[in-house]
């Protein structure tokens, strides 16, 4: 901190911060005992006698060969034509054949991977069941370990070089949400626990952690974090009704039901309100910091605005962020849900029953009670930053004479600075800087009030 030239911003009144960490701290250890009594303690791992081996390899040779004819029904719909026909040899490099060569047929099919020389591939050993002692390789897939080490090796380097030490917080925090999820949330839900508590409680955990971690543990995080808490539970009840209300089962896709098979005492209805939950949740922190950060700004730049100012400026940022998310979060829904929604189009049915269809109201479930989380996300964390901001600068002496130092109760004996004449509105000294002849480096109007400082998150 001693290398450090700038002006810190004021730290956060003593009054203003006892009432923040009142606030904060019972809820985070609310969160804390309910994940305790909810962590899985049962956890079952998948039988792995059932699942066939797989192995590396490489391929080292490649021969096709015309494929002979075979017969097929004249309205089916399937050609044989482009599949191919031949043999690959391939280097074993896992396994008790590992460094032999083996021969397998060259993959066929839908969504058959295309393999050459010096490909990674995949190998499944397949045994006989009439005869256990013999056994087969047939390629499953490429590897891919490589490549997608590399993307995210390219990934985290991007972040750490734009956000510095922000982008290694954010790293920090993206690793605490995977586990989050993998250890808490998931094992929950396959535990049998309800899926909509265990969402809420590991959302809050999510937060909590990933939050602070990124952005500090500063006043305007804080109110970041209850703006986001208020939001994920208005969300879980506003998708609870609307659930009920158009009677989605859970069943919508072929995966629950594919689910439903293998783990019966899973709730797909609670898995669903589950699933709205944990994708809220990625962009409510966008909007809720966003908020927050804007009432700083704006407090910062003009200490001039009241709370009413400050509350009525960052809507209007707000809204226009929630004009661009909510086609976000539509478009994302759509995207991991292509595949499926090019066979509905292929559907005889009229568009009125498709759009009632268990799978589509879902996916418009989905994105209407995210959308309208998001919505009350932005007056409820743009009140509360600005009530917050608005009593720091009263506590703290930075607009009010007398009654500034009655709540300071520090006994400091500073003079206020200056208040800015009302005729000098923002525009006025926007227009002076920008008419002043440029010698040197013109600093703008926020600089001079503030000392050059930059940094308006307040610490406590």
């Amino acid at each position: 901190m001693g290398a450090d030239h700038t002006r810190p911003a004021p730290s956060t009144p003593p009054r203003v911060r006892r009432i923040l960490v009142a606030t904060v701290v019972p809820l985070l250890l609310a969160t804390l005992v309910t994940a305790v009594a909810l962590w899985p303690r049962d956890t079952r791992t998948a039988d792995s006698g059932t699942e066939p081996p797989r192995y590396h390899g490489t391929v080292t040779k490649v021969v096709t060969e015309p494929c002979p004819p075979a017969p097929q029904p004249p309205d089916s719909g399937l050609s044989t034509e482009d599949s191919p026909c031949g043999e690959v040899t391939v280097r074993v490099e896992q396994g008790p054949d590992a460094g032999r060569q083996i021969g397998t047929p060259i993959p066929a099919g839908p969504g058959a991977p295309d393999v050459a020389v010096d490909d990674e591939v995949i190998l499944v050993e397949l045994t006989d069941p009439t005869d256990p002692t013999t056994s087969m390789y047939t390629i499953a897939e490429h590897q891919r370990g490589k490549p997608l080490l590399w993307l995210v090796a390219l990934f985290a380097a991007a972040i750490v070089a734009f956000g510095r030490w922000r982008g290694l917080a954010a790293l920090a925090g993206l690793a605490a949400s995977f586990a989050v999820l993998l250890t808490f949330v998931l094992p929950g839900i396959s535990a049998g626990q309800s899926p909509l508590l265990v969402a809420v409680v590991g959302a809050a955990l999510i937060m909590f952690v990933v939050l602070y971690l990124t952005h500090g543990v500063t006043a305007q995080t804080s109110v970041a974090v209850l703006g986001t808490l208020g939001s994920l539970i208005l969300t879980g009840l506003l998708g609870t009704l609307a659930t009920a209300a158009t009677r989605l089962t859970g069943y919508g896709s072929e995966e629950a039901i594919t689910l439903s098979m293998f783990q019966t005492n899973v709730d797909l209805h609670g898995l669903l309100l589950a699933g709205i939950i944990i994708g809220s949740l990625g962009v409510l922190d966008d909007v809720t910091v966003t908020q927050a950060a804007t009432v700083t700004e704006l407090a910062t730049a003009n200490p001039g605005l009241s709370r009413r100012q400050l509350y009525r400026s960052a809507t209007r940022v707000g809204r226009a962020h929630i004009a661009s998310t909510v086609n976000t979060i539509v478009l994302a829904y759509a995207g991991a849900s292509l595949p499926v929604l090019l066979l509905l189009t292929a559907d005889s049915r009229p568009v009125s029953q498709l759009l009632t269809s268990e799978f589509l109201a879902q996916e418009i479930v989905r994105s209407a009670v995210a959308t309208l989380g998001l919505i009350a996300a932005v007056p409820l964390t743009t009140g509360l930053a600005a009530i917050v901001t608005a009593a720091g600068r009263t506590a703290g002496g930075e607009s009010g004479g007398s009654t500034a130092g009655g709540e300071s109760g520090g006994g400091s004996t500073a003079a206020p600075p200056p208040r800015r004449p009302r005729g000098r509105t923002a525009r006025v000294e926007a227009l002076e800087v920008l008419s002043t002849p440029r010698s040197g480096p013109v600093a703008s109007a926020a600089d001079r009030r503030t000392g050059g400082d930059h940094n308006t998150e307040d610490s406590w």
